[in-house]
């Protein structure tokens, strides 16, 4: 990649701010990442394999939402957003309402977002059912935007 190319677009939070989200129905490539310790192995070739297919199938969703269930110490299964069923790719779709919320911070402050979340859940007379991560950039074009943003999903 060339120093004027960028993978990752400027990401606004604006409309990230308490946003519900209806994933019901919406095609997503299901993949699984290899992780130490919740500190991802394979992430970006996972990521970069299954974009390549997305876009080779002309599925690119406008959002292109990459989702992570970080389900174990181990791994997590990641969800990438797509217009339509991608061949070759395992398909899924993640059933239900989430309330989306847009944090900005290192990695570490994590357990502080989940925290303020489920506040907000509460807030509003509903339990988290489900956790889900975006990681809206990845690290080299967070430095080189100088803001490191992640939207979390919590199942409503």
């Amino acid at each position: 990649m060339d120093a004027e190319r960028e993978c990752c677009p400027k990401f606004d939070p604006t409309p990230w701010q308490e946003r519900r989200v209806v994933l019901d129905g919406k095609p997503f490539v299901r993949d699984r990442v290899r992780s130490c310790l919740r500190i991802p192995l394979n992430y970006g070739a996972v990521l970069a394999r299954n974009l390549a297919a997305i876009r080779q199938a002309g599925a690119a969703a406008p959002d292109q939402l990459v989702l992570a269930d970080e389900n174990s110490l181990w791994g997590a299964d990641v969800y990438l957003e797509a217009t339509r069923d991608v061949p070759g790719a395992r398909m899924a779709t993640i059933p239900g309402t989430f309330l989306a919320q847009a944090y900005e911070g290192s990695y570490r402050d994590i357990p502080k977002w989940i925290a303020d979340l489920k506040r907000r859940v509460a807030n509003q007379g509903r339990t988290m059912k489900r956790l889900l991560f975006w990681y809206t950039t990845c690290p080299t074009c967070a430095q080189k935007h100088g803001r490191n943003y992640v939207v979390l999903f919590a199942q409503i």
